[in-house]
């Protein structure tokens, strides 16, 4: 059911016809671009589950260069987390990249048009630039301390930008970070001003960086879905005034 649903928004974006959904529209967005490239018109219905696609290219949104591709860097990066910075064996790292490939879960995840995939890739890369981040920690506001510190907040606008269950590892990145600051606060050798550059450099990566992503999102979101759809009656009628094909467009409505 679920890939009848998101195939079904997928659609909409490439028709640039107007949806209301429960979730942020990155991962749904990224779904209907992977259509498009893939050369998929978005005409299938998506009436039911189980109903075959025929002629529809279908194989953008569900398989090769989207699904399976998301999946397969999952293992990697499982793989450089535990061998670069957490267990720094390769034993390990071999053990938890295999059992993520074998997953039966995993690869049933991977054949379908679901948001999953793409959600997990943003946590794992969140964990794994929050981790490379603090292994910079004796370096701070070097180049490679900037680009994992605000890769960490791209991760994050990624997460929240498909669902709202990335509030978890929101949550576990705020923990580290106010950890993080505890500690520097706790070092008398750091004086009061290289710890506000501490903190600034923080809430511009991990919360205004990520803000202005989701923000975006958003943005782009309604800037493509600019035809009537059936999602409009969700609000208001100055809004719809806006989309193509709805009775109210470009109808002057009073404040």
């Amino acid at each position: 059911w679920d890939e009848t649903h998101f195939g079904k928004m997928g659609s909409y974006y490439i028709n640039r016809t107007f949806f209301f959904d429960v979730h942020p529209p990155l991962g749904k967005m990224l779904i209907g671009l992977a259509g498009y490239l893939s050369g998929y018109d978005g005409t299938f219905p998506f009436q039911k589950p189980g109903d075959r696609y025929e002629q529809h290219n279908y194989v953008g949104m569900r398989g090769v260069r989207h699904y399976r591709l998301v999946s397969s860097w999952l293992a990697l990066l499982c793989f450089s987390l535990h061998i670069l910075e957490l267990s720094k064996s390769l034993p390990a790292a071999l053990l938890t990249a295999f059992i993520l490939i074998f997953d039966t879960g995993c690869i049933t995840l991977s054949q379908y048009i679901l948001l999953d995939p793409i959600l997990m890739f943003f946590l794992m890369g969140a964990v794994l630039s929050m981790v490379k981040c603090n292994s910079c920690a004796d370096r701070p506001f070097s180049a490679s301390w900037w680009f994992w510190l605000s890769l960490t907040g791209v991760n994050l606008a990624g997460a929240m930008g498909v669902k709202f269950v990335g509030l978890f590892v929101v949550l576990l990145v705020g923990l580290n970070t106010i950890y993080d600051l505890w500690d520097l606060l706790g070092d008398l050798s750091l004086s009061l001003v290289m710890f506000g550059k501490h903190l600034l450099a923080r809430v511009l990566c991990l919360i205004l960086l990520p803000l202005a992503l989701y923000m975006a999102m958003f943005a782009v979101h309604f800037t493509v879905l600019n035809k009537s759809g059936p999602g409009d009656g969700f609000f208001s009628s100055a809004f719809q005034s806006q989309l193509i094909g709805n009775n109210l467009h470009n109808v002057s409505v009073p404040e």
